[in-house]
């Protein structure tokens, strides 16, 4: 639907939305400056009308001046921004970008993620981004929705759906995270394996139904005294793998048979710490972060 129309239901040519393909689509054989306004050329603006759109076009996506040149000399970086200005060209009430960063390299596709979003503010267009990078979809849109095969599992801001997900498809999805097997005990209490855990998710579970408790990587306390803390354990870092500005950590909690748990922490808490294989761990999982769902 737009402006309460169901736009499906017209002809393609009378459908008010631009578009940036996966592969960018430019036309090959036209100029930046044809491939920018080739949609004002079948709206019948004059020549003189369409240097000066395209012009502004490609001020506003960083590429001033290169009009004459050719989508074959341009990066895979520019050839978005050429596809972002074509798609733009016509003034369009909607926005469609099909995983537009998804070809290029890791450090162009996340500058390129917050210069898109910078440039969509400027233009205020509303804008529908698909995409199977979790991150991306979360440091870019105002609103999140998460698809399974076809049907939607959860619609919400960035932080709700990566701090609530309504769903274990939610909440394995987006972001790491752990998954203890475990059974409740009634009134927010949860046996995993030999250990009693306690939650403040709210959520209703009769004693005795098996369920999965989801915690993130970084859910815990383990700088802070613990005393007071609910679900204190104590583990021995079996692995760790290194990811830049922080590391995750397997924890081996004998209490837990068999159930590793994976925690971040920075390389400064490495440090601090003395966090590394073989090293003996106390900390205490937060009860507030951990959501609950039926096996």
């Amino acid at each position: 639907m737009q402006n309460g129309r169901d736009i499906s239901a017209l002809p393609p040519a009378q459908r008010d939305y631009g578009i940036v393909f996966q592969s960018y689509a430019l036309f090959p054989n036209l100029d930046v400056a044809d491939n920018v306004g080739y949609g004002l050329v079948n709206r019948r603006m004059s020549r003189a009308d369409i240097g000066v759109r395209v012009a502004e076009l490609l001020k506003l996506v960083g590429l001033p001046g290169s009009e004459a040149k050719y989508p074959s000399q341009l990066s895979g970086g520019q050839q978005q921004r050429i596809a972002l200005a074509r798609a733009l060209a016509t003034s369009p009430g909607l926005l469609l970008l099909d995983e537009p960063l998804s070809a290029l390299d890791a450090l162009e596709r996340v500058r390129l993620r917050g210069e898109v979003r910078q440039l969509q503010r400027k233009v205020g267009v509303t804008t529908i981004m698909v995409t199977h990078d979790q991150e991306e979809a979360l440091s870019m849109a105002d609103r999140v929705v998460v698809m399974n095969q076809g049907a939607l599992e959860q619609v919400g801001t960035p932080r709700e759906i990566y701090e609530q997900p309504a769903s274990p498809f939610v909440a394995d999805f987006v972001g790491r995270v752990n998954v203890l097997n475990a059974v409740s005990l009634g009134a927010g209490r949860y046996q995993a394996g030999r250990l009693a855990l306690s939650s403040a998710d709210g959520a209703a579970h009769e004693a005795g139904r098996r369920v999965r408790l989801y915690l993130r990587p970084e859910d815990r306390v383990v700088e802070a005294p613990l005393n007071g803390h609910a679900n204190q354990l104590a583990g021995r870092i079996a692995k760790i793998e290194y990811l830049g500005g922080h590391c995750l950590a397997e924890l081996q909690v004998p209490e837990l048979d068999g159930q590793p748990l994976s925690i971040y922490f920075s390389l400064n808490q490495m440090r601090d710490l003395g966090i590394r294989e073989g090293s003996e761990l106390r900390l205490a999982l937060r009860a507030d972060r951990i959501r609950v769902f039926a096996q």
